[in-house]
């Protein structure tokens, strides 16, 4: 096998199946561009229905995301999105924090989506110079899954974010989603007050 194959988690299990591609007589199948990275393709006859809401927050909670800019924001961040083959529900926030939610496709781990939405969308906005120091987001994030049946009104609840928080402010909102889904959390890890 070529090197790149040394990062797949399950290495030994993997085939030769066509130029470059193997199959993971495991879990699932590997392409290996030229580049030697290793990315995920959909197995035969793969079906899944897989809606995550993800929520995060600017770096101390700063409330950084400003109305002049903040569509062009959410216009990059869905072509993230779009990019990597899932699809956008839903995208809205507010000066300190947002919410995206999107319907999944099993071809990356979300992790590694999150760390592409962050990580690409705050080099764009210190690239584009919206805010005079550098921009970052809080590490980590906030990741809920729904069914079919609670999209409209999840979709709702991010469009109306603006008149959600003249009731209650971010890190409340955020511990009741952990209470709901019943994620134990430690309050010293929760994304930390401006400073």
């Amino acid at each position: 096998f070529p090197p790149a194959t040394i990062f797949s988690p399950c290495h030994r299990h993997l085939i030769p199946v066509a130029a470059f591609i193997y199959e993971c007589v495991v879990c699932r199948r590997y392409t290996i561009p030229a580049d030697g990275t290793i990315k995920f393709l959909p197995m035969a006859n793969t079906y899944t229905q897989i809606h995550i809401q993800a929520v995060f927050a600017v770096k101390h909670r700063a409330g950084l995301i400003q109305p002049q800019w903040k569509d062009e924001l959410y216009k990059y961040i869905t072509g993230i999105i779009h990019h990597q083959k899932h699809r956008l529900l839903a995208i809205n926030g507010m000066p300190d924090h947002l919410h995206v939610f999107f319907g999944m496709r099993p071809v990356q781990s979300l992790s590694d989506l999150m760390q592409d939405i962050k990580g690409s969308s705050s080099k764009w906005i210190n690239e584009k110079k919206f805010i005079q120091h550098k921009f970052e987001w809080q590490e980590g994030y906030g990741a809920f899954s729904y069914s079919k049946s609670q999209i409209g009104k999840v979709i709702a609840y991010i469009e109306n974010q603006e008149k959600h928080h003249q009731k209650e402010n971010f890190i409340s909102e955020y511990k009741n989603f952990l209470r709901k889904f019943e994620i134990d959390y430690d309050d010293r890890y929760i994304f930390k007050e401006p400073g």
